[in-house]
This record gives C-alpha cells, structure tokens and sequence, in this order.
C-alpha cells in the first residue's frame, strides 16, 4: 500500500515550548515534534515546514492567509495537511481556515497542547498521534480540529478551559468523530465538498467587536462606526441593545448603506445562540435598522467569516445576508 505523504506546519505555541527565564516560548523546530511520533513511518511520509514561532496570541489574520497559502502551495503533494498552533487562538485559526480553504478532499488538521512537549507530563504526543490517525482515515477531509481525542469541525471549536486537557469544546455542534483505542469512531460525517476546491486570499479586518456591559456609554459609539466596517455587538442574552446605546447606534448605522458599513448582534452566552426577536429590546433594533444576527455560530466563526465576506466583496444586503446564513462547514445550523 502507497504511503500517505503529510506535511507538518509549524507556527510555535505551548506544543513547541521550552522554558526560558521570561517563561515558556515557542523553541522546537518542525524536525524536533517529528522526533516524537515517528512510530508511524511504515504507513506515512511525514514531511514539516516552519511557518513561523509565535505564542499564538500574537497570531493575527496575516498568519491565517500565510498558513492558507502554504496549503495552496503544496495540496498537489501531500493527502494530508497538519498544523501545530497554540491554543489560545486555534480556534480563530481553524474558523479562518474553514473560510479561506472550502471544498478540501483532504484532511487540514489543526491541533496543539496544553503541556509543552517537552514536559514529562504532556497531552502534547497524544494530541499529534491523534491527528496522524484522522490524518491517515479515509473518511477525514476539510478543516477540523484534534484535541483530546476529538475531531471538531474547524467552525465548531471553541477553547472552553485554560488548564485542563480537554480544552476545545464542540459548540452546538456535536463532535464529529473521537480516537478510542486506536480506533476511529464518526459520529458526523465531515462535510462533504459541495463544489469545487476553492483558496481565499482576502480578508477584509476592519471589523469591530463591541461587548456590552451593564450601563457602557454611547459615546464612543460614533467613532466605532467611523472607523470600522463591521461591527459586532456581543449582547447579554439572546440578544438585544440596552437603552443607553440604542439611539446612538441605530442612527450612526442609518448614515450608511446596511451592506457597507455592517451591523452584526451575537451573543455572550457560549451555547444555544441567538434569538433576538425574543424580547422588546431586540425587536425594537430590527425595526430601526438592518443588521445580522450570528443565530448558533460561535463568535469565531462569526468574526472571521465577516472578514472572509467583506473581504471577497458584496454588492447589495441581500447578497451579504445570503453568504453569512449559507452554510460552511457546518457552521450554522439555524
């Protein structure tokens, strides 16, 4: 049987760490986390390149197109993509990439470690081993997360603890297939392509997020819509504005064109979503002005397919409202 060809893609985090006197940093090259999985090398060729040595909280949307870029480059070569990213941001990364490589016939998997490599005590070897069993079943394809066992649609993630192994939760989403024993179990097929493989190399980043807290002042309201093209309003609850913002902000939004200057209303309660038509506070917005309402998409996802949209570029509302609510990679459900 052939060996599957699979490229490794660094970008530094917990899983390539070492100590330093300022604390843990990115040090392991791509060749050093090949060393510890090399029981596979009779069914893979595992190949690696450096993309870049980062703490992923310095990661940004330049990286994003840099890891898309480097798939695009090398799909003809390799059945397999892996990434290695710190947790703090992965799942930013893995909702981004799910926008900017649609289609994929083959398995572009995002994981890392809460534990350095390095340490005795490390979910970082589980977690790479993991991902070359996914990487290797014929079934995996598109963007996917691996953490902990569990395969998670790349839309779906979510990093819901700061310590503990199981750090990336599914998001109104079940998980889509788990590693028991070696041994592959789906429970949700991954999406199936539904068109031709397509690459994005544009992002449009201007884009706002504005957390209420209780009594936030509406003065920096006008500059917000100003300076940004997007801005998405994480509210309490279901969703809705409070009183002390309403005015300012639906009558800033009114000076534009809803389909270039865009109002977004999400939610800061992790699970169930949005319904904003609920209560009098969120049906007052939707009679004052357009906006659209992210539904059961998690904030990552949400965010970064607003860039992805705004990026490519919309003609009309209708066309934006079209895109956001069409579905990708299981990122919305309702």
């Amino acid at each position: 049987m052939k060996k599957k060809k699979i490229l490794m893609l660094t970008t530094g985090g917990t899983i390539a760490s070492g100590p330093t006197e300022n604390g843990l940093t990115p040090v392991l090259s791509p060749s050093d986390l090949r060393g510890y999985i090399t029981e596979f090398k009779d069914v893979c060729e595992l190949e690696s390149q450096a993309l870049c040595s980062l703490d992923s909280t310095n990661i940004t949307p330049q990286h994003w197109l840099m890891i898309a870029r480097a798939v695009h480059d090398n799909y003809e070569k390799y059945d397999a993509f892996l990434i290695c990213h710190g947790t703090d941001t992965m799942a930013y990364t893995a909702a981004a990439l799910s926008y900017l490589i649609q289609n994929a016939d083959k398995p572009i998997l995002i994981t890392g470690a809460q534990r350095s490599i390095l340490q005795e005590i490390t979910d970082a070897k589980k977690n790479l081993r993991d991902s070359i069993l996914f990487a290797l079943d014929e079934r995996t394809r598109g963007v996917n997360l691996v953490f902990d066992g569990k395969l998670i649609a790349g839309t779906r993630a979510k990093k819901t603890s700061t310590f503990s192994y199981n750090a990336f939760s599914s998001i109104n989403f079940p998980a889509l297939a788990q590693v028991q024993n070696d041994r592959i179990i789906y429970y949700v097929a991954p999406c199936p392509p539904c068109g031709k493989l397509k690459f994005y190399d544009q992002l449009n980043t201007n884009i706002f997020l504005l957390k209420l807290t209780p009594g936030i002042s509406p003065e920096i309201i006008p500059l917000i819509v100003k300076l940004y093209d997007c801005i998405v309003v994480e509210s309490f609850g279901v969703g809705g504005l409070p009183d002390s913002i309403l005015d300012t902000l639906c009558s800033e939004m009114a000076r534009y064109e809803p389909h270039k200057k865009v109002l977004v209303i999400t939610t800061q309660v992790t699970y169930e979503g949005s319904a904003v038509d609920t209560y009098e506070v969120g049906r007052r917005v939707r009679n004052r002005v357009r906006f659209l309402e992210t539904r059961d998409l998690t904030l990552e996802a949400a965010y970064t397919k607003l860039m992805w949209i705004l990026g490519k570029g919309v003609s009309s509302w209708e066309e934006l409202e079209t895109t956001f609510y069409s579905p990708i990679n299981y990122d919305i459900a309702f």
